[in-house]
C-alpha cells in the first residue's frame, strides 16, 4: 500500500514542477527554491519506491517458492501411500504434471494477489485526486477502468474452466508419454511407433486448441495493459472538451500521469492476478484431489512374546473391486510359523499375488482376519531396481556387512554376474546405468530380501525369471538354506520342488482348493497337474475378477507397478547411506541461446512472411503509441494558447483546429489499440504453433531414437522435457516474450522522444544507457548458466518420482517410505537452491536497475528546473511523465529480456531432443514384392550383442537358423 501510494504522490510534485516552468518568473527565488523542494520529493519518491518496490516482490516470491516445495513435498508423500484403488485413478504422468506444471503456480499467484485489492484502492484514491485537478470529467475514464475490471472478472472465469479442461489433456499427453518411454522396447518390437506417434499426437492437438484459446486471453490482457490507460487519457480530455473545460498544460500531465500511476497495479497487475488466481484455483482443487485420494492402512502391532513370529490368515475374504460380486480371494485359512515353507501354486490368475498383497496389508479384508507378526521382507514378481550401484540396491540402506553380504551374493547366484560387470556389485544400474537382464535383477531383489535378515519372506515367483540350472540353485542355497529359520511364502510354478515345502497351497478362482504336506498330496493320490487350466505357466497375465491387471492396454504403472504393502513392525531404522540414489548427470550447455535457436523457434509456428508482417505491426503499434503523446502534447500547447496565434492564423475557425486536433487524436488512439491487440493475438498464435510443432518433432525423434538412448537417460529426465519444458513453451514463454517486446518498443520510444523533444537529455542517456546493458550482460552471462542448471536440476526429481513409484511395493514393504522421502527432499533442495539463485539474481539486477534509473531522474529533474529559462513548460512535462514511466517499465525489460533468454533454454533443450541419434528407418525405400515372404524363417548369422558400447557381450558369434513351423525353447 505504501508503494502504491507513493506512485500517486508522484504526479503532484511533478505536476508542481510544471507549474513552475510554465509561470517561469527569474526573479522569483522563493518560487525556484519550493521548485527545488518539489525535485527533491519527486527524487525521494522514485527512490522510496524502487526499494519498496523489491522489499514487496522478493518476499512474496520466496513464499510462493516454499509453498511450491512444500507441496511437492505432500504430493510424493501421497504417492507412496496410494492404496492399490487409488493407485487405478492416478499415473505416473498425472502426478508428473502436478509436481511440473501445477505446483509453479503458487509461485505465480502470490507475486500478484495482493493486487485483487491494491488494485481498486489505488484506483479509488487516484480518482479523488484527478476529481481535485478536473472535476467530473474524471468520471469518464474511470468508467473505462471498471467496465475494463468487469471484463477481467469474466476472463478470470473462463482461465479457470480452461485450465482445468487443459491440465486433464495434459495429465492424459504425459501419461501416455511416460508409457509409451517405460513399455519402449514393447513399442519398438511390435513397430508401434506410428501408432503413439499419432494417439500422442492427437492429444497434444487438443491440448494445443485450449492452450491457444488461454493464450488469446493473455494477448488480450497485455494489450488492454499496453492500451487501456491511453484510452482513459482519451476518453477524460473529451468529455473534459464537451464540458467546455479549460486546461493547462501542468493539468494534462497530471492527468496524464495519476492515470499512468494505475497502469501497472490496475491495469497490468490486477488482470494477471485474476488470471493467477483463477489457474492457482484449478491447480489447488487439482493437487486436493489428489491427496484426498484413498491411502493403504498402516497396521503397527507388537509382538505377542519375545521372538514369537507368526503369519496367520483365518477365513479371509476380500475384493480388489468393491463393486465386483465374485471376491478375489474367498475363504482362504492358514498358519505358517518359523522354518516353515508354504508353497503357493495354482493356475493362471488363482490369486496367488493377490494372497500376498492380503499378508502385506494391501488388500483389506471384507471377512475374516490376517495376523502377520514379524518384519517382512518382499520380492516383487516383477523385480525392481532403483538407480544406483548394484550393492546399494542389495544394502537397502542396511549396514555393510562383509561376511554377510558375500555369503547372500552366493545364495543368489551373483558372483559370475559381478564378474562380467565392468565395475562389478558398483555397477551403476536402473535408469540411466548399465541394463540389467530380468535374471540379474531377480536375483538383486532376491539379494535384497535375504540381506534384510526379516523373519517373514514373501517371495512371488522369482523362480521364473531364470534358468533351471540357477533356478535350482537359488531354491537350495538361499530358500531353503539361508532361510530355512524364517517364515517363508513362496508363490511358484515350479512344481518339482514342492516335496520340500513344509505345506502346499493350491489356490483356483481365489478359493483353496487344496491344503497340506507333499506327502498328505501323495497319500490322497492328488494329481497337483490337474488343477492347472492353462498349465505349467511362467508368468500370471491374468488375475482372477476384480484384481487390478498386471499390464494394462496403456501400460500404465498403476497396473504394473507392484503393488504397495505394509508390516507391523517397524525394521531397525538406518541411515539412507547405502540407499543412495545414483542418476546419471545431465549435459549442461555453457553457452549463450544463439541466434539458431530464435530462428528455429519463430519459423517452427510460421512462415518468415507472417514473422516480418508481425515485426511491422509491433513497430506500428509502438509509432501509433508514441504519436499520440506528442499530438497530445501540441494539444495542450493549443488549449493553454500557448501557439494559439499561430494556429489562427492558418485557420480562423478555432473549432475547426480543435476537432483537427481531436480527430488525428482518435485516430492514434484507435490504431494504438487495434494494432496492440493484432500484434498480441498474432503473437500468441505463432509462438503457440511453435510450440505445438517442436512437440511433435521431439516425439518423433525420441521414438526414432535408438534403445541405447533409453538405457542411458532416465525417464524422469525425458518427462522433464516433455511436461516442464513444453510448459514453459506453451504458458510462460508466449507472455514473457510478448511482454518483453511490448516494454523494449516502449523503452526505445521513450527514449526517442525524449531525445527529440529536449536533445540534452542525449548527454544523459549514453552513459547510462552504456551503465544498463553493461550490468545486463553480466547478469545475462550468469543468469543463462543458473538457468540451465534449474532446469537440469529438476530432471531427477521426476526420475526419483518414477522409479518409487514403479518400486512402491518394495518400498512400503521394507518400511522404507522415509528413506525415499528423505532422498526426494534431497533432490528437492538441490533445485530449490538454483530456484532460489536465479531469483536472488534477478531482484538484484532489478534492484540496481531501479536504483540508477532513479539517479537519472534525479539529475533530469534538477537540470530542468536550472534551465527552466529555455524549456517549454508542455515539453518538459512531457519528458518527465516519460522519464518517471521509464523508471520501472526500463528494468522491468532488462529483466524480461534476461527472462525470455532463460526461458530460451527450455527451447534449446526442446530443439537437442529433435536431433537424437536415430535408428533405422522404419521403412525401407525398396520394398520386397507382395508374395514375400512365402513362409516364415529367421537367420542368425554370427550375432555379437551388447546393451551398452562398453559393455560386455551378451550374446557372441550366435549362429543357427529357425526353418519354418519349427518351435525353439531357450
Amino acid at each position: 500500500f505504501l508503494q502504491e501510494g507513493i506512485k500517486v504522490v508522484q504526479p503532484m510534485f511533478w505536476g508542481k514542477m510544471v507549474s513552475y516552468i510554465e509561470n517561469y518568473d527569474p526573479n522569483d527565488s522563493a518560487a525556484l527554491h519550493e521548485a527545488y523542494s518539489y525535485a527533491a520529493g519527486l527524487s525521494a519518491c522514485v527512490l522510496l519506491w524502487a526499494v519498496l518496490h523489491h522489499l514487496r516482490f522478493y518476499p512474496m516470491q520466496r513464499v510462493g517458492m516454499r509453498l511450491r516445495v512444500a507441496v511437492c513435498h505432500m504430493i510424493y508423500r501421497k504417492s507412496l501411500r496410494l492404496s492399490s484403488s487409488a493407485m487405478g485413478k492416478t499415473t505416473t504422468g498425472q502426478i508428473v504434471n502436478l509436481l511440473s506444471n501445477d505446483v509453479k503456480r503458487f509461485d505465480q499467484v502470490t507475486t500478484f494477489l495482493h493486487y485483487l485489492c491494491v488494485g481498486p484502492l489505488q484506483a479509488i484514491a487516484v480518482t479523488a485526486l484527478l476529481w481535485m485537478e478536473i472535476g467530473i470529467s474524471c468520471l469518464a475514464g474511470m468508467t473505462v477502468l471498471i467496465i475494463l475490471l468487469l471484463l477481467q472478472s469474466c476472463f478470470g472465469m473462463l482461465f479457470s474452466s480452461l485450465r482445468s479442461k487443459t491440465a486433464a489433456l495434459t495429465d492424459d499427453r504425459i501419461r501416455t508419454m511416460s508409457e509409451v518411454i517405460t513399455g519402449i522396447r514393447t513399442v519398438k518390437m511390435n513397430a508401434w511407433e506410428k501408432s503413439f506417434i499419432d494417439l500422442i499426437t492427437r492429444l497434444r492437438r487438443k491440448e494445443i486448441s485450449r492452450i491457444l484459446k488461454s493464450s488469446y486471453l493473455r494477448g488480450m490482457n497485455l494489450a488492454s495493459f499496453f492500451a487501456i490507460s491511453k484510452i482513459m487519457i482519451f476518453v477524460t480530455f473529451i468529455t473534459n472538451e464537451l464540458l467546455d473545460n479549460r486546461i493547462t498544460a501542468s493539468q494534462v500531465f497530471v492527468v496524464v500521469m495519476l492515470i499512468e500511476a494505475l497502469r501497472f497495479s490496475s491495469t497490468l497487475y490486477f488482470p494477471m492476478a485474476v488470471e493467477k488466481v483463477s489457474e492457482a484455483v484449478v491447480s489447488i482443487r487439482r493437487i486436493k484431489n489428489f491427496l484426498l485420494l484413498e491411502e493403504i492402512t498402516q497396521v503397527n502391532t507388537q509382538l505377542l512374546s519375545e521372538g514369537e513370529v507368526m503369519v496367520d490368515m483365518q477365513d479371509f475374504t476380500a475384493f480388489w473391486d468393491e463393486e465386483s460380486e465374485i471376491p478375489t480371494l474367498q475363504g482362504l485359512s492358514f498358519t505358517v510359523r518359523p522354518s516353515e515353507l508354504l508353497a503357493v501354486v495354482g493356475p493362471v490368475g488363482a490369486g496367488k499375488s493377490s494372497l500376498l498383497s492380503a499378508v502385506l496389508g494391501e488388500l483389506p479384508p471384507s471377512q475374516g482376519k490376517v495376523s502377520v507378526l514379524g518384519r517382512i521382507a518382499y520380492v516383487s514378481q516383477q523385480p525392481w531396481v532403483f538407480p544406483g550401484t548394484v550393492k546399494n540396491n542389495i544394502l537397502f540402506g542396511k549396514k555393510y556387512e562383509e561376511e554377510r553380504y558375500e555369503e547372500v551374493i552366493k545364495a543368489c547366484a551373483l558372483e559370475e554376474d559381478f564378474q562380467n560387470l565392468k565395475e562389478r556389485d558398483l555397477t551403476v544400474t536402473g535408469d540411466g546405468g548399465t541394463p540389467l537382464s530380468e535374471g540379474q535383477k531377480a536375483r538383486v531383489s532376491l539379494a535384497r530380501a535375504v540381506y534384510q535378515d526379516a523373519d517373514i519372506y514373501l517371495l512371488d515367483d522369482p523362480l521364473s525369471a531364470v534358468d533351471a540350472g540357477i533356478s535350482r540353485h537359488l531354491f537350495e542355497q538361499c530358500i531353503r538354506q539361508a532361510l530355512k529359520e524364517k517364515i517363508t511364502i513362496l508363490v511358484t510354478h515350479q512344481l518339482q520342488y514342492l516335496e520340500d515345502a513344509s505345506q502346499i497351497l493350491i489356490l483356483k478362482d481365489g478359493k483353496t482348493v487344496k491344503r497340506g504336506t507333499y506327502s498328505e498330496f501323495l497319500k490322497s493320490r492328488v494329481d497337483i497337474l490337474s488343477l492347472f487350466d492353462n498349465g505349467n505357466k511362467q508368468s500370471e497375465p491374468s488375475p482372477v475378477p476384480g484384481t487390478p491387471t498386471l499390464i494394462s492396454k496403456s501400460l500404465s504403472w498403476s497396473l504394473q507397478s507392484p503393488r504397495p504393502s505394509w508390516k507391523d513392525v517397524a525394521p531397525e531404522d538406518q541411515d539412507t547411506e547405502n540407499i543412495q540414489v545414483t542418476l546419471p548427470l545431465e549435459d549442461q550447455l555453457e553457452r549463450k541461446v544463439d541466434f539458431k535457436t530464435y530462428a528455429s523457434y519463430f519459423t517452427a509456428g510460421a512462415h518468415w512472411s507472417v514473422i516480418i508482417f508481425l515485426i511491422l505491426v509491433n513497430i506500428a503499434a509502438q509509432v501509433a503509441y508514441v504519436l499520440q503523446d506528442w499530438w497530445l502534447l501540441n494539444w495542450a500547447n493549443v488549449q493553454s494558447g500557448l501557439y494559439f496565434g499561430t494556429y489562427v492564423e492558418e485557420a480562423t475557425d478555432v473549432m475547426f483546429v480543435l476537432n483537427w486536433f481531436l480527430g488525428v487524436y482518435s485516430g492514434l488512439i484507435v490504431s494504438t489499440f487495434l494494432f496492440g491487440i493484432t500484434r498480441s493475438l498474432l503473437l500468441f498464435y505463432v509462438l503457440a504453433n511453435s510450440s505445438q510443432t517442436l512437440h511433435n518433432k521431439m516425439l518423433e525423434s525420441i521414438l526414432r531414437a535408438p534403445v541405447l538412448f533409453f538405457n542411458r537417460n532416465p525417464i524422469g529426465r525425458i518427462l522433464n522435457r516433455f511436461s516442464k519444458d513444453i510448459g514453459h513453451m506453451d504458458d510462460l514463454l508466449p507472455q514473457i516474450f510478448q511482454d518483453f517486446i511490448q516494454t523494449f518498443l516502449l523503452v526505445i520510444g521513450v527514449m526517442g522522444v525524449m531525445v527529440a523533444v529536449i536533445p540534452w537529455v542525449t548527454v544523459l542517456v549514453i552513459p547510462f544507457g552504456i551503465i544498463f546493458f553493461a550490468i545486463q550482460w553480466y547478469f545475462l552471462r550468469s543468469s543463462r548458466d543458473v538457468k540451465r542448471l534449474e532446469s537440469a536440476a529438476q530432471s531427477p526429481v521426476f526420475s526419483h518420482l518414477a522409479s518409487s513409484l514403479r518400486g512402491l511395493g518394495t518400498i512400503r514393504a521394507y518400511k522404507a517410505e522415509h528413506k525415499f522421502q528423505k532422498l526426494f527432499d534431497t533432490y528437492q533442495d538441490s533445485h530449490s537452491e538454483a530456484c532460489f539463485l536465479l531469483l536472488t539474481m534477478s531482484q538484484q539486477l532489478a534492484v540496481y536497475l531501479d536504483v540508477i534509473c532513479a539517479i537519472f531522474v534525479t539529475i533530469v529533474a534538477f537540470a530542468a528546473l536550472i534551465l527552466a529559462e529555455t524549456l517549454n513548460p508542455g515539453e518538459v512535462g512531457l519528458v518527465l511523465s516519460l522519464i518517471i514511466t521509464f523508471t520501472g517499465m526500463f528494468q522491468w525489460c532488462i529483466r524480461q529480456s534476461t527472462e525470455v533468454e532463460n526461458m530460451m533454454i527450455s527451447v534449446e533443450r526442446g530443439i537437442e531432443y529433435t536431433d537424437l541419434e536415430k535408428e533405422a528407418p522404419w521403412e525401407l525405400e525398396y520394398r520386397p514384392p507382395p508374395s514375400w515372404p512365402h513362409e516364415g524363417r529367421i537367420y542368425i548369422t554370427y550375432v555379437n550383442f551388447k546393451y551398452s558400447l562398453d559393455g560386455p557381450l551378451v550374446l557372441k558369434n550366435l549362429d543357427t537358423l529357425i526353418d519354418p513351423r519349427e518351435k525353439v525353447s531357450l
